[in-house]
């Protein structure tokens, strides 16, 4: 079956199912052609994957789970311990807006510092808000450019390495010349490629479409 097919057929796009396979969470058989050829088991295993992520079981979880590291038992014990942290906080938020509301005032009127030190305090006893500081689309995409960079400026000094060599050994054979200015370039326009693809992956990559399941 191919990847047009398994995506009508599970319901997760294509995007993913690729995302999965870079994971190691899906092994397809490649046919002669180079194509994708999707099993029956493999979409079961894409079926098992969609549940346990509409569980919002973390990756590294379903790993352990297919590499009979952990039962499905533990996974789920530990889940569940996750989720009633996550309520917890939830519960702690929702507790906090409805403060602010008693209050009242506007936006210039908060007392902002009491309630971030309430906040912290609050921190102090498990529990968690927002973090801020995580990292954000910008910095992954700021740090995905500046890998791709650092590679295309080795790879242009490898450009212009055999035409400084021709200049200094005129002798030196032209096509020789040629295939060592092609092989660079070549690498180069896959660098940028794969940037492109990474760049779309961070833009809407497996955890925003998880929420589409």
């Amino acid at each position: 079956m191919k990847i047009n097919q398994v995506e009508q057929a599970i319901g997760i796009t294509k995007k993913n199912i690729r995302f999965y396979e870079d994971e190691g969470l899906l092994k397809p058989t490649r046919v002669a052609n180079g194509y994708r050829d999707y099993s029956s088991e493999d979409l079961e295993t894409l079926r098992q994957i969609k549940l346990l992520r509409k569980l919002d079981i973390p990756i590294e979880e379903i790993r352990r789970l297919q590499d009979g590291r952990q039962t499905l038992e533990d996974c789920l014990h530990r889940h569940l311990i996750v989720l009633k942290r996550r309520r917890s906080n939830l519960d702690a938020m929702e507790s906090f807006c409805h403060k602010l509301l008693e209050e009242g005032g506007t936006l210039k009127t908060l007392d902002v510092e009491r309630l971030l030190l309430e906040m912290e305090q609050q921190e102090e006893g498990g529990i968690r808000f927002v973090n801020i500081q995580r990292g954000d689309k910008r910095k992954q995409k700021k740090n995905a450019i500046m890998a791709a960079v650092s590679i295309i400026l080795v790879l242009l000094l490898n450009v212009i390495f055999p035409i400084w060599l021709k200049i200094r050994i005129p002798e030196m054979p032209v096509p020789l010349m040629v295939i060592l200015i092609i092989l660079p370039i070549i690498f180069i326009a896959g660098t940028l490629l794969a940037l492109r693809e990474r760049l779309k992956e961070i833009e809407g990559g497996e955890m925003d479409e998880a929420a589409k399941y």
